[in-house]
């Protein structure tokens, strides 16, 4: 049986990664995290920006992103999230495919709160160059992002 994909803004993100999905939506491991469970939520069909949007992919995106942060927010102690869109290049977007980040968060976690913006950027920047020299994997192991993605489906089952 051959491995399923699906479509990230030119690229392909192996099932094994994928944690879960709806009918618009899917959700994945991070290949380049800012932060212990960090994730990825983005509509099945490739949209470049979120104006792109039917109302019921919009919808979709936004109520999977709050099931799992919820999820992950509990799964990870944590005592907050970040959930961060950069609809397009001049907001930061390098995969031209909506996605919003979830990131837990923690007391202290960055010197200053808002440095993990600059840091979603850079790891962004550093994911887009590494995967357009067709690595498959960026941080860690994919065997590793699979069983990773394995303990969060089972937050979901």
């Amino acid at each position: 049986m051959a491995a399923q994909y699906y479509p990230f803004g030119g690229y392909k993100i192996s099932e094994s990664v994928v944690f879960y999905t709806t009918q618009l939506t899917f959700a994945f491991v991070n290949f380049c995290p800012v932060r212990p469970g960090h994730v990825l939520v983005c509509p099945k069909r490739e949209v470049k920006r979120v104006a792109d949007l039917t109302a019921d992919e919009t919808c979709d995106l936004w109520l999977t992103a709050q099931k799992i942060g919820g999820q992950l927010e509990s799964y990870s102690n944590a005592s907050s999230l970040t959930l961060n869109i950069q609809d397009g290049p001049q907001a930061g977007q390098t995969v031209p495919h909506v996605h919003i980040h979830i990131i837990p968060r923690r007391a202290g976690d960055f010197e200053n709160n808002d440095d993990i913006y600059d840091e979603i950027d850079l790891k962004e920047k550093q994911l887009k160059m590494r995967l357009d020299n067709g690595e498959s994997k960026v941080s860690g192991s994919l065997e590793g992002m699979a069983a990773e993605a394995d303990e969060y489906r089972k937050l979901f089952s």
